[in-house]
C-alpha cells in the first residue's frame, strides 16, 4: 500500500477505537475457519448433530429448569428405570435447554461452532503469545483444528477445549512472572466441573506443573522448593474446588471408574486408540511426530514440565482418540513456537537478505494482524442470531443418519419396549420424552458392562440373542438393515415388518407387538 495509506492505518490502529474498529487478519483466518468448518464445508451444520447424545442433554437440562433441581435417578430407560445416575454436566445441559427453547436447533448448532471457533481463536492467540512466527502458528493451528475435528459436535465437552486452552495460558503466563491471574483457575474450575467431566485434565496438567517445576530447580542447581509451593497450593485449590458439584466426590470416583472401564475402552469408539487412515488422524500423527521430537530438545534444554505434558498427553492420544484434542492444545502451542526459533536459526545463517530472510521480515510485519481482533467478529454472531438465510439451519437432526421419518410417523414407539441403536435411541428420548423410555442409550457409564453387553449381544445376532429379546419383553425393533439381529428376524414367524425404507426396518411381534 501507498506509504501515507500505511501511515494512516498505523496511526489508527495506536487507539483504542481504531483497534477495535480495524478488521484484523485474525478476523479474516477465524471467519474462514468457521465458515469452512461449519456454514459452506462439507459436513455444514448437520454435522455438529452428528451424535445424538445433545438430545438426552437437552431433556436433562429442560427437567433441571422445570424441577430446579439436579436428577439423581434415572430418567430415560426401562432396562434400569429409577437407578442411580450422575447427570455430570447438568450446567451444560441447562444452557443447550435455554438455548433451545429460544432457537431450536439452530440455535444449538450455532452456539457450539461459535465456541468451538472460540477454541481455536484462542489457541492461534497463545501460539503468537508465547513467540511463534505468523507461519508457524497459523500452520500448527490449522493441524490442531484438522487433529481435532472428529469432535465437532454439539455436546457438552466443547467447554473443555475452550477452558483448557485459556487454563494453559493462564498457567503458562504465570511461569514467565507470577501473576494474581493465576488463582482465577479455582472459581474456573467449579464452573467447569458441572460443565463437564473434563476438569480432570486441569488436575493432572497442575500436577505435572509441580512435577516439573522441582525437576527444573534440581536440574538447574537452584533451591528444589523455589515456585513450588505456589503450584502446589493452586492444585490443591483446584481439586477442593471441583467438589462444589452436585454429586460431591462421588462424581470424581464415577468419572475415573468410567475411565479406567476395560469393557468401555474395548466397545465405545472413542475410547480407543486412534487409526491412523483418516485424514484427522493423520493432521494429528504430524503433530504427535513433531511433539515427540520437540520434547526432546525440551528435555535437553531442561524444560522439563512442557515435555512431561507432551509426554503425558501424547499417551493419552495414543490410547483413546477422544484425548487427541486434548494433546493438540497441550502440544501444538510449544510445536508452533519451536519450529519458529528453527526457522529464526535457519534464517540466521542464510542471511536477512535471503529469500527465507525476506520472508521473514514479511511474516514479522504480518504478525501484528493475526495477534490482535477487532469487534466485527462479536457482531457477526450476534447477526447470525437473527440470519435464517442463506443458510439452511438444521430444523432435525440429519436424516442420512437417524430414521427422522420413520420415527415421526409411527407414534406407538413412545410408549413401546424398543430395541434400536444407541444413537437412534438418543433421539427417540429428545423427540418423545417424557413418554418415551430406552433400553441403551448414549449414557455408556449409567448402563454399564452388563446392560451393554446385552445390547451388544443382541444386536449381533449372538447366540443367546432370543433369550435377551424376550428378558427384557421388548415389542419393537427398531435397526440399521445390516444388523445381523435383523436378518435373523426376518426369517423368524413370531416377528413381521412393519416397515423397511432400505436403509432403516422396523419389526413387532406379531402377537404382542405395538399395535402398528
Amino acid at each position: 500500500m501507498p506509504t501515507s495509506s500505511k501511515w494512516r492505518l498505523e496511526t489508527l490502529l495506536v487507539t483504542p477505537l481504531g483497534r477495535a474498529l480495524v478488521p484484523s487478519l485474525a478476523d479474516f483466518f477465524v471467519l474462514a475457519l468457521f465458515a469452512w468448518m461449519f456454514a459452506i464445508g462439507p459436513y455444514g451444520w448437520s454435522g455438529l448433530l452428528a451424535d445424538a447424545d445433545i438430545g438426552w442433554h437437552i431433556r436433562t437440562g429442560e427437567y433441571v429448569l422445570n424441577h430446579h433441581s439436579v436428577p439423581y435417578r434415572d430418567l430415560y430407560s426401562f432396562s434400569k428405570p429409577g437407578a442411580s445416575w450422575y447427570a455430570w454436566e447438568w450446567l451444560s445441559d441447562v444452557i443447550f435447554a435455554l438455548i433451545f427453547r429460544a432457537q431450536g436447533l439452530k440455535g444449538v448448532v450455532l452456539f457450539s461452532a461459535l465456541v468451538i471457533t472460540a477454541w481455536a481463536a484462542v489457541l492461534l492467540r497463545l501460539m503468537f503469545w508465547r513467540g511463534a512466527n505468523m507461519v508457524a502458528a497459523v500452520t500448527v493451528c490449522l493441524l490442531s483444528v484438522g487433529a481435532s475435528a472428529v469432535h465437532f459436535l454439539a455436546r457438552p465437552h466443547i467447554w473443555t477445549l475452550l477452558l483448557f486452552v485459556i487454563s494453559i495460558w493462564l498457567l503458562e503466563s504465570d511461569r514467565r512472572g507470577a501473576s494474581a491471574r493465576l488463582w482465577i483457575l479455582i472459581p474456573l474450575t467449579v464452573i467447569w466441573t458441572n460443565l463437564h467431566g473434563g476438569f480432570l485434565v486441569l488436575i493432572l496438567l497442575e500436577g505435572l506443573l509441580v512435577v516439573g517445576t522441582v525437576a527444573e530447580n534440581w536440574l538447574d542447581g537452584e533451591n528444589i522448593g523455589k515456585g513450588v509451593g505456589r503450584y502446589v497450593l493452586l492444585l490443591s485449590g483446584c481439586a477442593a474446588a471441583s467438589l462444589a458439584n452436585p454429586y460431591g466426590f462421588e462424581l470424581h470416583r464415577h468419572i475415573l471408574e468410567y475411565l479406567r472401564s476395560d469393557w468401555i475402552r474395548t466397545v465405545i469408539q472413542e475410547f480407543q486408540s486412534p487409526s491412523f487412515q483418516n485424514e484427522n488422524m493423520r493432521q494429528f500423527e504430524v503433530l504427535l511426530l513433531a511433539g515427540i521430537a520437540t520434547s526432546g530438545f525440551l528435555l535437553k534444554r531442561h524444560t522439563i514440565t512442557e515435555a512431561l505434558w507432551i509426554l503425558c498427553f501424547a499417551h493419552l492420544a495414543l490410547t483413546s482418540v477422544r484425548h487427541v484434542t486434548m494433546f493438540a492444545i497441550v502440544a501444538g502451542p510449544i510445536i508452533a513456537l519451536e519450529a519458529s526459533n528453527w526457522w529464526d536459526y535457519w534464517v540466521s545463517r542464510a542471511g536477512k537478505n535471503s529469500l527465507p530472510g525476506i520472508f521473514n521480515s514479511v511474516a514479522r510485519d504480518m504478525r501484528g494482524g493475526f495477534a490482535r481482533s477487532s469487534v466485527w467478529l462479536g457482531l457477526g454472531a450476534l447477526a447470525l442470531i437473527f440470519v435464517d438465510v442463506p443458510f439452511q439451519w438444521p430444523r432435525d437432526f440429519p436424516e442420512q443418519l437417524f430414521p427422522i421419518t420413520m420415527v415421526r410417523r409411527h407414534g406407538e414407539l413412545a410408549t413401546a419396549r424398543v430395541l434400536t441403536r444407541d444413537q437412534w435411541a438418543d433421539y427417540l428420548i429428545f423427540v418423545n420424552y417424557p413418554q418415551q423410555r430406552v433400553f441403551f442409550d448414549g449414557r455408556s457409564d449409567f448402563y454399564g458392562p452388563e446392560i451393554g453387553e446385552q445390547y451388544r449381544r443382541v444386536s449381533q445376532g449372538f447366540a443367546d440373542w432370543r433369550e435377551i429379546l424376550e428378558r427384557n419383553r421388548f415389542n419393537a425393533v427398531l435397526a440399521p438393515v445390516d444388523w445381523p439381529l435383523v436378518s435373523l428376524l426376518k426369517q423368524d414367524p413370531g416377528w413381521k415388518v412393519i416397515e423397511d425404507d432400505g436403509k432403516t426396518v422396523l419389526m413387532v411381534p406379531r402377537a404382542a407387538g405395538i399395535g402398528l
